[in-house]
C-alpha cells in the first residue's frame, strides 16, 4: 500500500499570494465588498483556462485581478495568509515561501511600505499560530517598467530581516526581455536575497537560459521547458538550480495537454532538482499534495522517488539549517514507515 503523500514532509516554494485563496473565502469577500464574480470564479469548479495564446493569458490575468480586488483590508490579508498556511500544513508542508507583488495591494492598503508590512506581519502571525515555517518572496511584474522592479528590489532588501528571502519576476515571460530587469536582480542578490524569476513556462528553453545568464537565478519558477534542451538540463543539474515545477498549473494553462506530458521524468532523470508547487490553487483547483499524487499516478514515481522530490524541495528552499535538517530527517522517517 502506498504511503500518504499528505504526510510526506515537504517545502512549498511556488505559491502566489492571491492565488492561494480558498474559493469559499473569495465568495465571502466578494459578498462583503459587493464585487460581482464571473461564473468562472463562482461556479464551484476550477475555471477552464488556456494561456498559450494572448487571449487566454489575458483572461487568466483578468480572473486573477478580480480575485485580488476582494483583498481590501488588513484582516483580509491576515485571513488569506492564515488559511494558506493551514492548507499547507494539511498537505504536509513544513516550509512555505509565498510570492507577492506588494504594488498590487498598495493602493488599498495605504501604500507600498504599509502593504508589505501588513503582509509580513500576517506571515509572522500565521507562522506562529500554525507552526509552519513561512517567508516571503517579493516578485516584480515583467509587464511593468524595470524601474519599478528596482524600487521593489530595494524594498525587498530593506525587509530581509523581517521575512523577505527572495526576489522574483512574474507574469507573461513572452513579453520583454529578462535582461531589462538585470539591475533589479543585482540589487536583490547584493542584498543577500535569492534570485527566483519565472521562466520556461509559456516560453521555451531560451527563457530559462536568460534567467541564469541575465538574472543570476538560483531557482527558476516553472522551468519545465528546459526539458527541450539537453545541454540546458545538464547546466541546471551541474549548478543544482532548482526548478519550481507546477504540474497541475502546466496542464490547466495548456503548456502541456495532459498530466503525463509534463516532463517530470525528464528533469528528474537528468538530475535537475525540483520543488513541486501548486502555483495558484484558486484557479487551478489543486494544492501541494496533489502535485505529488500526480507524479505518482501519471509518472510512476515510487515512494522513494517522491521522498527525493520532497528532499529537493527542502534543499532548494531558503529555510534555516535547523529546519532543513529536521525536515530531511522527517522525510526519511516517512519513507521508513510501512507503506
Amino acid at each position: 500500500m502506498a504511503r500518504d503523500v499528505h504526510l510526506l514532509p515537504k517545502a512549498h516554494l511556488h505559491l502566489h499570494f492571491t492565488g492561494s485563496m480558498r474559493p469559499a473565502t473569495l465568495l465571502e469577500l466578494a459578498d462583503k465588498y459587493g464585487v460581482h464574480l464571473p461564473e468562472a470564479l463562482s461556479g464551484g469548479e476550477p475555471p477552464r483556462l488556456r494561456a498559450t495564446d494572448e487571449r487566454g493569458w489575458f483572461r487568466f490575468q483578468r480572473l486573477y485581478d478580480i480575485a485580488r480586488s476582494c483583498l481590501r483590508e488588513p484582516e483580509d490579508i491576515q485571513r488569506l495568509v492564515r488559511e494558506a498556511a493551514e492548507e499547507d500544513v494539511r498537505d504536509g508542508s513544513g516550509w512555505l515561501e509565498i510570492q507577492v507583488d506588494p504594488t498590487s495591494y498598495a493602493p488599498r492598503l495605504g501604500g507600498l511600505i504599509p502593504a508589505l508590512e501588513i503582509i509580513l506581519d500576517a506571515v509572522e502571525t500565521a507562522s506562529r499560530d500554525t507552526g509552519l515555517g513561512m517567508r516571503v518572496l517579493v516578485a516584480a511584474n515583467r509587464m511593468k517598467h524595470p524601474l519599478e522592479a528596482r524600487t521593489l528590489a530595494r524594498l525587498a532588501v530593506r525587509y530581509a530581516d523581517r521575512g523577505v528571502i527572495g526576489f522574483g519576476l512574474s507574469n507573461d515571460e513572452r513579453r520583454g526581455f529578462a535582461r531589462d530587469f538585470d539591475r533589479a536582480f543585482a540589487i536583490a542578490r547584493e542584498g543577500g536575497l535569492l534570485a527566483a524569476p519565472h521562466g520556461g513556462e509559456l516560453s521555451g528553453p531560451s527563457s530559462v537560459r536568460d534567467c541564469l545568464d541575465d538574472l543570476g537565478a538560483r531557482r527558476v519558477g516553472h522551468g519545465v521547458r528546459a526539458a527541450e534542451d539537453p545541454r540546458l538540463l545538464r547546466r541546471l543539474a551541474e549548478r543544482q538550480v532548482t526548478c519550481e515545477v507546477c504540474p497541475a498549473s502546466n496542464v490547466a494553462l495548456g503548456v502541456y495537454e495532459k498530466p503525463e506530458d509534463v516532463p517530470l521524468r525528464t528533469l528528474y532523470e537528468a538530475g535537475v532538482p525540483m520543488a513541486l508547487g501548486a502555483d495558484d490553487p484558486l484557479l487551478f483547483g489543486s494544492r501541494l499534495a496533489a502535485q505529488y499524487e500526480l507524479a505518482r499516478e501519471h509518472h510512476d514515481f515510487t515512494d522513494a522517488e517522491l521522498a527525493e522530490l520532497a528532499r529537493q524541495s527542502v534543499r532548494g528552499s531558503a529555510a534555516p539549517e535547523d529546519v532543513v535538517a529536521r525536515l530531511l530527517a522527517d522525510i526519511d522517517a516517512w519513507l521508513a514507515a510501512a507503506g
